[in-house]
């Protein structure tokens, strides 16, 4: 876990030395939690749960919850339907209406196995209903993700990824989101993540740290 507490001491000082008062040059802070459960040798449930703020962890941002019915295809392939909703305060030190917001989403993930990395293509459509003071909006938006993923021992795996969105209808860049970090398996049910993640919006930029949680457990045994 040396590698782990190295990073983070690492991001936390850079970040202090730079920040000002504008959400852009804050590192926010996700907290994470990600399940995979087993229900057959075809289906699994996933579910996650997420709280996001803006800064360390002060000045909340977001919490989001995920649940989706996966498909097994084949030995590459899996297909996964799912439901999220959200609660989003979008301003930063200020008092605005927060945005609620159902969706259903879609991935198709395809895995790969590239040497010792392994590499996942994801393609997720989303379907938005988005609601803010009073008014009510339908939106939609495809993303692509590269996610890969090395072993640096039996328990300790780096990981990477690069993903875009796409806003479905006028085709318009929405954002760019990029990481990297560690995966540490505590045990073959629970491993704990810590990562960082810059993201790039049309405007604006974010960066955040990822502090999670994933959990896998199987009913069929």
């Amino acid at each position: 876990m040396k590698y782990t507490f190295l990073i983070l001491s690492l991001i936390l000082l850079s970040h202090k030395i730079q920040a000002q008062n504008f959400a852009e040059n804050q590192l926010g802070t996700w907290y994470m939690y990600n399940g995979s459960h087993k229900l057959s040798e075809k289906f699994t449930l996933k579910t996650s749960f997420h709280v996001r703020y803006y800064e360390f962890i002060t000045e909340y941002q977001q919490e989001i919850y995920r649940l989706g019915l996966n498909y097994k295809i084949n030995t590459k392939m899996d297909f996964t339907f799912g439901s999220v909703y959200s609660i989003t305060d979008k301003s930063y030190k200020a008092n605005l209406p927060d945005l609620y917001e159902y969706r259903f989403y879609q991935d198709l993930n395809i895995n790969n196995n590239w040497g010792n990395f392994k590499a996942k293509h994801r393609v997720r459509l989303a379907q938005r209903f988005r609601r803010q003071n009073f008014t009510n909006k339908t939106t939609h938006r495809i993303r692509y993700g590269l996610f890969l993923k090395y072993p640096i021992s039996t328990k300790l795996t780096t990981y990477g990824f690069n993903e875009i969105f796409i806003k479905f209808a006028t085709k318009n860049f929405g954002q760019n989101r990029t990481g990297f970090g560690l995966l540490q398996e505590i045990s073959k049910q629970l491993k704990v993540k810590l990562g960082y993640m810059f993201t790039q919006f049309s405007s604006t930029k974010s960066h955040r740290l990822q502090l999670g949680v994933i959990l896998k457990t199987n009913h069929i045994k």
